[in-house]
């Protein structure tokens, strides 16, 4: 674990928010989530401030710990996590038919990882949309640094009132990003509304599966954990999403948990029985690490105060993941390929 890999987590710990501030605003986005008294009304209510201060108090530990890329993959035996990453961008861009020269969205792009990856796979211009300062700030410094910057770009809005006009994009996609809507019918209709007749949108959906069972406590909390430790308004079933996108207006080219496909767990990199020196950092015992440096990194001020507790609603995220893939009732990559149809009406024209 590099020095320079530990200070750049101790200053970015917070993004946007004054290192004086942070232990406050990690209290206000506990206080959103129900294990601290919140709910799911307050939490869509005020969707934006969350999401927001989430990632700013987040995005660094995510860095440490992920890469550029922050998201599951399934993955093969043999294979790295990087690598199985790579691979899932990859097949979303051909599942969509990606050509050179094609203006693409990123719904939610993070800092950019899937955004720069698929950019130079498929030599299209990829705008991606975020309504994170921080993220953007750190995305536009990457994109420098990897010469994308001429053909890719950021926005920063909200997914639930995009800026662009109507019929923008010859395509758009989503990376584990549009779980933070407060609505997914809201969010897929501006979607469909930016993109072109006859293009397709295509997506990976952190959701619940049909084995979920909300009567069931354990289920619950699990479903809970995965909320605060994820900056969720509400975690959404498969069902549920497929009915928001059909309400949307989308035609479903096919839909499926990919989950169910991959050699190896999708959680494994999380899971405290599974070892692996590629992405040693989100294993229990990088983690177990990671946690003790923040402590001495908040000690001596080097992190600002409210970064061990940061630390801790993301270990309690890694649990509630885990549970929820060993339970099956979780898959944070419900994959779904939908066209909006040629006749080019927007959804809020048809409705």
């Amino acid at each position: 674990m590099s020095k320079e890999g530990a200070l750049d987590l101790a200053s970015g710990v917070g993004g946007k928010i004054e290192k004086n501030e942070v232990l406050s605003a990690v209290d206000q986005y506990e206080k959103y989530h129900a294990s601290f008294g919140g709910n799911e009304e307050q939490r869509k209510a005020n969707y934006s401030d969350m999401v927001n201060k989430y990632y700013d108090l987040s995005t660094s530990f995510y860095e440490f710990g992920w890469g550029e890329s922050f998201h599951f993959a399934p993955r093969w035996e043999g294979e790295s996590l990087r690598e199985s990453i790579k691979r899932h961008e990859h097949f979303l861009a051909l599942q969509l038919g990606l050509k050179p020269g094609q203006k693409v969205l990123d719904v939610g792009c993070g800092i950019g990882g899937p955004l720069r990856e698929i950019a130079r796979f498929s030599s299209t211009a990829i705008t991606g949309l975020n309504n994170n300062e921080y993220q953007i700030s750190r995305g536009k410094e990457l994109n420098r640094i990897t010469r994308v910057d001429k053909t890719c770009d950021f926005v920063k809005a909200d997914f639930m009132k995009m800026t662009f006009p109507d019929n923008t994009f010859d395509a758009v996609y989503a990376i584990e990003a549009t779980c933070h809507a407060p609505d997914a019918l809201g969010c897929y209709n501006e979607i469909y509304r930016v993109l072109k007749p006859g293009q397709h949108f295509a997506a990976y959906e952190w959701c619940m599966t049909d084995s979920f069972d909300s009567k069931n406590q354990v289920h619950q909390k699990i479903k809970e954990e995965i909320e605060l430790g994820n900056g969720l308004p509400d975690v959404r079933s498969t069902r549920q999403c497929l009915e928001a996108l059909k309400l949307a207006g989308f035609e479903v080219i096919w839909e499926k948990d990919l989950a169910l496909d991959s050699p190896m767990p999708w959680y494994a990199p999380l899971d405290p029985r599974h070892f692996s020196l590629s992405s040693f950092r989100l294993t229990a015992i990088g983690r177990f690490v990671t946690r003790n440096l923040v402590k001495v990194l908040e000690y001596v001020r080097l992190a600002p105060e409210g970064s061990q507790r940061v630390q801790a609603f993301l270990e309690k995220a890694a649990e509630g993941l885990v549970a929820g893939g060993r339970k099956e009732i979780f898959t944070p990559m419900y994959f779904f390929l939908v066209r909006k149809p040629h006749s080019g009406s927007t959804s809020a024209e048809a409705s």
